[in-house]
């Protein structure tokens, strides 16, 4: 059973059982703790544990790999895929590009994700309609890991993780993301958090709450910053 991912915490809160009801349908064996483990592994991505406000916060952000040519908008570097000749000529294939890790909200890379989806829509004259969504596109290996010249690297395997996320966020037309619904969402999770570790509480399984995944995370975090400084000293 795929289980909804929700962005507003009303919408979540109001699903909770109906969707619980179904999860024990598919999951004859199974108990409340499987689903709310379950639950965790979908939601904890978006959020992160800070240590000096003890307390949980979104942190709704993907780490990628940006890959670009050095200088090229100095030196007028330009690309053709597509030349009078017939043939694809790559005016950069002696030049190196280089990856740098770059930090971005899950909005940006969700309006990158769109962005290639369109293109493909555009390059290959299909046109939105009840059969051609945007959500039927949206991990098409090749559309996803696609790359002309200068631009992200997609990890694919990570971009597996952000599918429920996707699946939520993106419209199914249109060519660009909705604001408002991402700020909804920001506000949202750490509510959605509190509620699904209460509910672990309340079946005495604190253990498997966010707060202590993301506490152990950060935690173990800190004593490897603290050890790599150390040796470096």
């Amino acid at each position: 059973m795929e289980v909804p991912f929700y962005l507003s915490f009303k919408e979540f809160e109001n699903n909770y059982y109906n969707n619980l009801e179904k999860w024990f349908e598919k999951y004859h064996n199974t108990s409340e703790l499987d689903y709310l483990k379950n639950l965790v592994e979908m939601y904890s991505p978006y959020l992160y544990y800070n240590f000096t406000n003890d307390k949980i916060q979104a942190d709704a952000s993907i780490v990628i790999k940006d890959c670009f040519f050095p200088y090229y908008e100095r030196i007028g570097i330009s690309f053709c895929t597509s030349c009078d000749d017939g043939k694809s000529i790559n005016l950069v294939k002696e030049i190196e590009h280089k990856i740098e890790l770059k930090t971005i909200t899950m909005m940006e890379y969700a309006q990158y994700i769109l962005d290639k989806i369109n293109r493909h829509f555009i390059k290959n004259d299909i046109i939105f309609n009840t059969t051609e969504k945007v959500e039927y596109y949206i991990n098409n290996f090749s559309i996803i890991t696609s790359r002309e010249g200068a631009e992200y690297c997609i990890d694919y395997d990570k971009h597996q993780r952000t599918l429920p996320f996707l699946k939520a966020y993106l419209p199914s037309y249109g060519q660009t993301v909705d604001i408002q619904k991402y700020r909804d969402f920001i506000f949202s999770i750490v509510h959605i958090a509190d509620f699904i570790d209460k509910k672990l509480i309340s079946i005495q399984a604190l253990d498997y709450s966010i707060q202590a995944k993301l506490k152990s995370k950060e935690k173990y975090r800190v004593q490897m910053n603290h050890q790599f400084l150390t040796l470096c000293n």
